[in-house]
């Protein structure tokens, strides 16, 4: 049986790519491709693959809260996240959303077949640099903390909610996608904002590029 392989990138010629090098190994298939977290989330869940390879950095749901999504809604798909990003504060929400597997886009050519073969075994892969971090960090610094300034962490669904408005969207807009109430969008907003202590908009995007939610294009 071929390993079904789900890849999440907003770039249309890195996932090209990246289907590209799966499909030439005779053991892999990639069975979907999503250009965004949440769309990650949903084909997730529709297709039940055995790995699903997510970037960091995506629209609409970004790939670390993506992992804990799929961890919740598809368990028995793996997570991998695949990513330019190779900072600490990135593997520390990857380690909190239990992945079981993370590459920089630098070492994928060499060693993204192996890292997908070593996660449906049971294993964890990461790439040699991530793994030097993970020994030296701190063992009480890669704990499940999420982001906050006044120590209450924010809900999933805040963070989703925080990195819409970061990208720009209405309340209204928010609501439609996440098929909720404005009303409750406003809840979530002003949660938000009471728990980062952030209480404008401006302040709110600048917190999400500067915690990896979105990426100035």
């Amino acid at each position: 049986m071929k390993i079904r392989v789900l890849l999440a990138d907003d770039h249309t010629v890195v996932r090209f790519g990246l289907r590209m090098l799966l499909e030439s190994a005779e053991d892999m298939e990639v069975v979907g491709e999503a250009g965004n977290g949440r769309e990650a989330v949903e084909l997730a869940q529709k297709l039940t693959p055995h790995v699903a390879v997510l970037d960091v950095i995506m629209p609409q749901l970004n790939g670390l809260d993506a992992a804990r999504r799929i961890a919740r809604e598809a368990p028995q798909t793996k997570i991998l996240i695949l990513s330019t990003y190779a900072h600490d504060h990135f593997l520390e929400q990857a380690m909190a959303a239990a992945v079981s597997g993370y590459l920089t886009k630098e070492t994928a050519a060499s060693e993204l077949l192996k890292a997908i073969r070593t996660i449906v075994s049971g294993r964890q892969y990461f790439s040699p640099h991530m793994s030097k971090r993970l020994v030296e960090l701190a063992p009480n610094r890669l704990s499940a903390r999420r982001m906050s300034f006044s120590g209450k962490p924010l809900t999933a669904r805040e963070a989703e909610v925080l990195q819409l408005i970061a990208e720009g969207d209405s309340n209204k807009t928010i609501a439609d996608k996440l098929r909720i109430s404005i009303k409750t969008i406003e809840k979530h907003r002003q949660s938000v904002m009471q728990k980062l202590n952030i209480h404008e908009t401006a302040g709110l995007t600048r917190y999400a590029i500067n915690h990896g939610m979105i990426q100035i294009q």
